[in-house]
């Protein structure tokens, strides 16, 4: 018979083994900061939480198997407020464009206690279109030129912002344009009051601005010649710690791409119920020919564009320097291609771009209410289509006819050829040298429903 000395030993050390299995079972914080108003972050944001992909992906064997996440989604309206919560140890991940990345390494490294290491892509545009300039409907400016005296706000800091300091320089106009430092949503707002003569933002703020009829884009992100893109920045010290959780998250991240690039209507339609980003602006995003790629290798384009924009940081702002090599680090997302079964090698090496007259892509297309997507063989097929509707028509959508790149048919000019046939443009300007120079007459809002949806 066991004394009760005995007994309580055993109970004592019983209850000190369950305590000690207790403390074992390590919790791993995976904290994402995110913009899930932005076009090209959703794939690393909104979609990973909404369609529970971290839990699928994130690792479960090994020394994870008794692992518990708390997965943690802070979103934001940009990236500045992301890389302070980084810097505070609040977020492991971040997800922004490639001016807040910049900006996000070099002060990490500013620091001499830790870093952060650029790990993926969410989405791209090798022209830069997503970023652009637009005035109120009614402005008569229909240029930068016409923005010399004016004022201009975009939010500092962003690729907008880079790009408006870019085209201004390159225009004869610095000095010459106030610039003032508002947020998208601060932008979106004078410009349909009519209180600011022009915004500059980034995807897909102008699009939203021309599809709700408040907005006219004068300069597009293309014109300036830089790439823009999204990407992801994890804490060094984290990555080393947790490796197999970081390349967990670039797994999500590819299903989530993969999911936008295959069903591209229905990523419109979940990402605007998730966002309130009207779904016909995110279709312009997403589908084939669209503004955004969605893919995540990290392409040299990217790097030497981001050498670019750190110098322009560094003189405009006092932004401290940044070591690339270091802090560039696609180790992860290659054991997350290779475990996908995903060449990397192929889709570094691969850059989608838009192309006028593209073979591959219909030359129109309209967004149905009850009958979806229909493509056209021709811009003069689709505005009869929509002429004769019987259907509530969504959205048209047209390429412009210069870059290829995919516009809104009620924002894009188009011009009716002698012979019938119809092309878009971007600008005004170019529909009228198009004018001049083969003939034509613009398409009217008073001549086809489809500018009037």
């Amino acid at each position: 018979m066991k004394s009760s000395s005995t007994l309580a030993t055993i109970t004592l050390c019983g209850s000190l083994a369950l305590f000690a299995g207790t403390v074992s079972a390590e919790t791993i914080r995976v904290g994402i900061g995110h913009q899930s108003m932005v076009t090209n972050t959703v794939s690393g944001g909104i979609v990973l939480e909404k369609l529970d992909l971290l839990k699928k992906h994130l690792p479960t064997t090994g020394r994870y198997e008794n692992v518990k996440y708390d997965i943690v989604f802070r979103d934001y309206d940009s990236g500045p407020p992301i890389t302070n919560q980084m810097l505070a140890n609040k977020l492991e991940f971040g997800v922004m464009g490639d001016y807040p990345l910049i900006v996000n390494g070099a002060k990490f490294q500013e620091t001499g206690r830790q870093e952060t290491r650029f790990i993926g892509v969410t989405g791209y545009n090798l022209r830069g279109t997503g970023n652009g300039i637009v005035v109120p409907i009614n402005s008569s400016a229909q240029s930068l030129a016409d923005l010399e005296g004016k004022t201009l706000s975009v939010p500092v800091g962003s690729a907008a912002w880079g790009m408006t300091l870019k085209a201004l320089s390159e225009a004869g106009l610095s000095g010459k344009v106030q610039i003032v430092n508002q947020s998208p949503a601060v932008g979106v707002a004078n410009i349909q009051a009519g209180r600011i003569d022009a915004h500059a933002d980034f995807c897909p703020w102008s699009e939203i601005m021309e599809f709700r009829g408040t907005a006219r884009k004068i300069y597009d992100g293309s014109e300036a010649g830089i790439p823009t893109f999204h990407g992801i920045v994890v804490r060094e010290s984290y990555a080393k710690q947790y490796p197999e959780v970081v390349e967990g998250v670039l797994k999500a991240t590819l299903e989530a791409q993969k999911w936008i690039q295959e069903n591209p209507m229905e990523a419109a339609v979940k990402v605007s119920e998730w966002t309130g980003v009207e779904k016909e602006v995110l279709y312009l995003y997403f589908s084939e020919g669209g503004i955004t790629t969605a893919e995540a290798s990290i392409k040299p384009e990217w790097v030497d564009a981001m050498k670019y924009d750190l110098d322009l940081l560094k003189r405009e702002v006092g932004v401290p320097d940044l070591d690339f090599d270091r802090w560039v680090d696609d180790t992860y997302l290659r054991a997350a291609y290779q475990a996908m079964d995903l060449d990397y090698e192929a889709l570094v090496s691969s850059v989608v771009d838009t192309q006028p007259n593209n073979p591959s892509l219909k030359p129109a297309e309209i967004w149905f209410q009850d009958k979806g997507i229909v493509t056209y063989d021709s811009v003069a097929d689709m505005l009869a289509a929509a002429d004769t509707a019987d259907s509530p028509i969504y959205a048209t959508y047209v390429y412009d006819n210069l870059t290829g790149l995919k516009l809104f048919g009620k924002a894009a000019y188009l011009v009716r050829g002698d012979d019938g046939d119809v092309v878009a443009f971007l600008k005004k300007a170019d529909s009228e040298k198009h004018m001049a120079n083969y003939g034509g007459t613009p398409v009217t809002p008073e001549s086809t429903l489809a500018m009037a949806y």
